[in-house]
């Protein structure tokens, strides 16, 4: 198999795993608009580190996570409903992202690729990026399964069950930014939510308990990575948009079968 082919296989898997319970969790809470609100934010990062000289797999991870803790501290003061600061912060950043880069003529950007995903870009050190953030995630998921799942159902009863709801919520969040940094590379800024939602709506048809929802999901993400590589390969379309349609042809697939959950 051609090298790029297959680290764009292997970075597409890994990204595949976490997004699978990840995006249970974007579902079951209802956070479909703070992802593409960190989405946004990351196309942010990107003008930032080519701006600042920085390297831009380090703002790319850093803004979303100073965006989600932002949240965290605005919504906590109540200064403003949550979805109004969601979209205020989600079309801001991805505005200024795009003036930043506009604003750096000397500098060649591939904007198509930051906003649709250029996954058959990936390189090696990349997959330790990908893999080394998804390996972390997924401990810190499996650590925190059952709190998260208990604020999920009943936020008031898991606080008096002794649950730190605040700071599973701010887990939560900081966790999403993190997948959000990695997907990037993916499926673009404007299709990452799409990864996280439509595998777990997919599962969410034939599951009768979160594990099994989890653990469906992620075969789920990870035979759509495939499909749409194979899409792209042979249609000569873009695979992080491939990838996406392929996801959304299972979901429409899974109407036919009896709910389950």
């Amino acid at each position: 198999m051609t090298d790029f082919l297959l680290y764009a296989l292997l970075a597409g898997l890994g990204v595949a795993l976490v997004a699978g319970p990840l995006g249970c969790f974007v579902v079951w809470r209802r956070m479909a608009y703070f992802g593409d609100t960190l989405a946004h934010s990351a196309l942010l990062g990107v003008s930032l580190g080519v701006l600042l000289g920085i390297n831009i797999s380090i703002t790319v991870a850093a803004v979303p996570l100073l965006i989600a803790l932002g949240l965290v501290f605005l919504e906590q003061r109540g200064i403003l409903s949550l979805d109004t600061l969601l979209g205020i912060l989600s079309h801001s950043a991805l505005a200024t992202g795009l003036v930043l880069i506009s604003l750096l003529p000397d500098v060649r950007v591939d904007l198509m690729s930051l906003l649709f995903g250029d996954l058959l870009a990936v390189t090696i050190n990349d997959l330790w990026i990908i893999y080394g953030v998804a390996g972390s995630v997924t401990i810190l998921l499996v650590a925190l399964w059952k709190p998260l799942i208990n604020i999920t159902v009943h936020a008031e009863i898991a606080s008096v069950e002794g649950v730190k709801v605040s700071a599973v919520r701010t887990a939560l969040m900081l966790i999403t930014a993190l997948v959000i940094a990695i997907a990037m590379k993916i499926v673009g800024v404007l299709l990452i939510t799409a990864l996280l939602i439509i595998p777990a709506a997919t599962a969410r048809r034939v599951s009768r308990t979160p594990e099994q929802m989890a653990i469906i999901a992620s075969l789920v993400a990870m035979v759509t990575v495939v499909m749409g590589l194979a899409m792209s390969w042979y249609s000569d379309a873009p695979a992080g948009p491939s990838v996406v349609v392929c996801s959304a042809l299972l979901f429409l697939l899974s109407l036919t079968a009896p709910q389950r959950g």
